[in-house]
């Protein structure tokens, strides 16, 4: 009985401690970007070469983002977390210079964008390569090489 007790109070307080990580004010935030350099690169997956971060992890865009300013937020960015660095984001391999740039966000964090996307993980994906996120809604897809989004396969 004391086992089952330790280990639920364990998973309470983990589950705690996770749900505050969405309630940080926008310097708290700035504090959780990465330190080390962030680069994106393009990897092969099963759509084809796609945009990913220097881990293999699948970059998405939102087709509701215009005019590079991204639209997510809220529950949004929960399940999309927009890919954040305190130092501009480096262009690795295969990836065009030019494209890559960087947003702000409404909370005061800085956004890497290539194109004119600015670029999201998907949390429903576990594994470098992973490509869940695909299509989702008819609204997020992957981004190939040429900053255009890659419609197959959703």
């Amino acid at each position: 009985m004391r086992t089952k007790l330790f280990v639920l109070v364990g998973a309470a307080a983990l589950l705690a401690s996770l749900a505050g990580c969405g309630s940080t004010s926008g310097s708290d935030k700035q504090d959780s970007m990465p330190a080390t350099e962030v680069q994106v690169e393009i990897a092969q997956s099963s759509l084809g070469p796609i945009l990913t971060d220097q881990n293999g992890r699948t970059l998405y865009a939102f087709t509701n983002d215009k005019d590079g300013t991204s639209s997510c937020t809220g529950q949004c960015i929960a399940t999309w977390p927009a890919l954040i660095s305190r130092k501009p984001v480096v262009a690795g391999t295969g990836t065009d210079k030019a494209l890559l740039s960087q947003t702000g966000r409404a909370e005061g964090t800085t956004q890497a964008t290539y194109g004119e996307w600015p670029l999201y993980y998907y949390v429903g994906d576990v594994e470098p390569g992973d490509v869940d996120g695909q299509g989702v809604d008819g609204v997020w897809f992957v981004v190939g090489a040429n900053g255009k989004l890659i419609k197959t396969g959703s």
